[in-house]
This record gives C-alpha cells, sequence and structure tokens, in this order.
C-alpha cells in the first residue's frame, strides 16, 4: 500500500479570515473549497494545505515548507503584505524563518533543505 497523498489540517477559528490569510501566504486562491469551513491549496505535487474550522484545535499546527530560495521568498511575503521572523542560521546550511496566521498556527519557511544529511 502506498500513500497517493499528504494533506496538513491547519485548524482555525474564522474560515473566512483564515481564507483570506492564507491567499495572501500562497499568492493565490484556494485551488478547492470543497465546504463552508474547509479551503485548501495543493502546495506540491501530491501535498495539500486544508484550511479547516475547527475553533477548539486553533493555533496549535506547526508546519514546515522547504523553500528553493529562501530570501526571494521571504521577500514576495512581504510584498503580499505578510512580515516573518528573522532568519535564523541553523545547521550545515539551513536557514529558517517563520510566520504565525491569525489564530498562532506556526509556518516555518526553510532555505537549504536537502533530503540527506
Amino acid at each position: 500500500m502506498a500513500i497517493a497523498h499528504v494533506l496538513a489540517v491547519v485548524p482555525v477559528t474564522d474560515i473566512d479570515t483564515a481564507n483570506k490569510w492564507y491567499q495572501r501566504l500562497f499568492g493565490t486562491p484556494a485551488t478547492n473549497n470543497p465546504m463552508p469551513t474547509l479551503v485548501e491549496w495543493k502546495v506540491a505535487e501530491r501535498g495539500w494545505v486544508q484550511v479547516h474550522h475547527d475553533p477548539d484545535r486553533a493555533g496549535q499546527t506547526l508546519l514546515n515548507f522547504a523553500v528553493d530560495d529562501l530570501d526571494a521568498h521571504l521577500a514576495e511575503l512581504t510584498q503580499r503584505g505578510l512580515t516573518s521572523g528573522d532568519v535564523v542560521e541553523a545547521n550545515k546550511g539551513v536557514r529558517l524563518s517563520t510566520i504565525t496566521d491569525p489564530d498562532g498556527n506556526t509556518i516555518t519557511f526553510i532555505g537549504a533543505f536537502r533530503p540527506n544529511y
């Protein structure tokens, strides 16, 4: 048995506010809006982020996104009105920067990510 897709679920308190914020984060409207309480973005060939109305769990999610060029990605976010945290040098050339959505869910952008170290 093989896994066909990975779907990361982000619980939020207000789906309309979150939808607008994640549109700015991803730079595009949602890929799908299958129900009033769920919007989703296809962020990789078989990877999705689902933003779901679930007030009891909102603010607890951690998402990590490896990006090709961290500095360019952060500059694009700034142009869309979003500000991420400082860039932190992690280890072996890996660089990180975080941002939080309106509910406090944390998204970390990873520069110089590689599958094997």
